[in-house]
């Protein structure tokens, strides 16, 4: 059962905002590294993803990674690092159980090393995607190894390994996923497109029931308006039809249920509404 869930900001990047979806500005916009601190009645504290971390500085010095940081500029100040907003919320690192990762790309990935006690829930498929790539493919797949803790393979757990259910109809046109904890409290589910084996995740909270789904699109207006990106973006998504019907998929399940709230990792106006609601 999930007891509570909070977002938190984990850094930002910068980007034109039209490349990220179709009828943009030109000037940069700020998207901010979104996760999700979930917490559950047997497994305590869990985390979805785990935002950027000071390391990204470090695995970007070198060619050919300095052009991530160079494509992609970063900002992460201390008071941003996750170890300091959970310290700022009464919790210590080592009471984090569990880390669900959505994908593999280093904002997603940047502050793993911080929680040497957590359990890592990943997709194998997304994994296997990216463990050899090195130089310019690892750069285009935007992983970097070394985020990873050396012992990562002995504390993750594949979530294709996990009970496969058959969804709710809430979720329709989602119709299958993975049942994390064994309870269903909290279900993964695939949504190809931008990274091979990206996985969001589903729960019930009241108000309103969560689904989280990554990189999906940027943006709330994306799924709402099926509002697609530049076609430069598809350089780096794994499968330009995928991602399309990943986002078609996303704008009927809003226009069939809105009592789900669909929550990008990226969506400035969704941290925005966080940070109204915090004051």
């Amino acid at each position: 059962m999930i007891l509570d869930y909070k977002l938190i900001a984990v850094g930002h990047c910068k980007h034109p905002e039209f490349i990220t979806i179709k009828g943009g500005k030109w000037c940069a916009k700020k998207y901010p590294a979104l996760c999700a601190l979930i917490k559950h009645q047997s497994y305590g504290y869990i985390l979805y993803d785990t935002g950027y971390s000071e390391r990204f500085f470090d695995e970007t010095r070198k060619w050919p990674f300095s052009l991530y940081k160079r494509f992609t500029p970063v900002t992460i100040e201390k008071e941003d690092q996750i170890e300091s907003q959970l310290t700022k919320l009464g919790i210590s690192k080592d009471e984090i159980s569990l880390i669900i990762l959505s994908h593999f790309h280093a904002d997603h990935i940047g502050s793993v090393k911080d929680f040497s006690n957590a359990k890592i829930i990943c997709s194998k498929n997304a994994f296997d995607a990216v463990k050899n790539k090195k130089g310019f493919l690892a750069l285009q797949k935007g992983y970097l190894k070394n985020l990873l803790p050396n012992n990562f393979l002995n504390r993750a757990e594949f979530i294709e390994d996990k009970t496969s259910i058959s969804l709710d109809e809430k979720l329709h046109p989602f119709t299958s996923g993975y049942d994390l904890l064994g309870d269903r409290s909290l279900i993964a589910i695939e949504l190809p497109g931008h990274a091979i084996g990206q996985m969001g995740i589903s729960f019930q909270q009241q108000p309103q029931d969560i689904f989280l789904i990554a990189d999906s699109c940027w943006s709330s207006e994306a799924y709402k308006k099926l509002k697609l990106p530049h076609l430069i973006t598809y350089l780096i998504h794994a499968n330009k039809h995928a991602y399309q019907t990943t986002l078609k998929k996303l704008h009927l399940l809003y226009k069939n249920n809105q009592n789900i709230k669909i929550i990008p990792s990226h969506c400035d106006e969704i941290w925005q509404e966080v940070m109204r609601d915090e004051k």
